[in-house]
């Protein structure tokens, strides 16, 4: 079967953040798609199926499936949109999370999100401690959420992994005030094995909710700093996010997957 390799959030290739997308007609085994996601040890790998005039997606971390995965679900539609030569102007997956739509706007892929507002919580025994720093302002939504005061503060983390696999919830996002950007953030899911992740468009259904309200603005504009980076662009519309950004098409491969017994 033909598999797909393409970095979202960047409108170049090593840029943005990696997936791998199996377009479907039958779903494989849970087990497989487990396997295939190990085989490619990239943040996730996604699969998608026709179902009824829409598409059923999933993701899997090299670990787990998840809930909720942002630039998988616009891997997913470059694949479709560019590669696939789908038709419609808006493309419907069903997913854990409910009805995604991804809509091409003007070369780039707009992704309708269920915005998750962050509450604020005490720090978490090991939260602040996994990141080497003294304080923050902690909250939690799926994720913890850590606010520093500068880009640099971010900039400068060196997380304890470790210490920070123990904690509860799904990973930690760390976000400040940007230098040229509204906000920056960054992600790190060490219990799904991806330390951190280059670019996370569901961490961005907590952060941008947390902007939007702080600096009174609803389209915002957010970088990732990961090594690879990437840029996100946000708007709040109540209960929803729409994140928009670029991708790019890295690879084209065959794979093989034994027979079931």
């Amino acid at each position: 079967m033909q598999m797909y390799q393409i970095d979202a959030f960047s409108d170049r290739v090593f840029g943005g953040n990696p997936a791998a997308v199996v377009p479907l007609e039958t779903w494989l085994p849970d087990d497989v798609m487990q396997a295939i996601a190990v085989e490619n040890n990239l943040a996730e790998t996604a699969f998608f199926a026709p179902e009824g005039n829409d598409f059923r997606l999933r993701w899997f971390t090299p670990v787990a499936e998840v809930d909720l995965c942002g630039h998988a679900t616009m891997a997913s539609a470059d694949v479709l949109f560019r590669i696939l030569g789908y038709q419609r102007g808006t493309a419907r997956f069903h997913t854990r999370s409910g009805v995604l739509t991804v809509e091409c706007q003007d070369g780039m892929y707009a992704m309708d999100f269920p915005a998750s507002m962050p509450t604020a919580c005490a720090a978490a025994p090991g939260l602040l401690e996994s990141l080497g720093v003294q304080s923050g302002v902690t909250l939690k939504a799926f994720d913890y959420v850590v606010v520093l005061d500068t880009e640099a503060a971010v900039r400068a983390l060196a997380p304890d992994f470790n210490c920070m696999a123990t904690l509860d919830l799904r990973g930690v996002v760390v976000t400040a005030p940007g230098d040229d950007a509204d906000y920056v953030a960054r992600c790190f899911y060490p219990k799904l094995g991806v330390n951190e992740d280059p670019v996370t468009g569901s961490a961005h259904c907590e952060a941008a909710p947390y902007w939007a309200e702080r600096i009174g603005k609803t389209d915002l504009q957010a970088r990732q700093l990961s090594a690879r980076g990437g840029t996100i662009w946000c708007s709040v519309r109540g209960a929803r996010v729409i994140l928009r950004g670029r991708a790019a098409h890295f690879m084209t491969a065959e794979i093989t997957v034994p027979p079931a017994r």
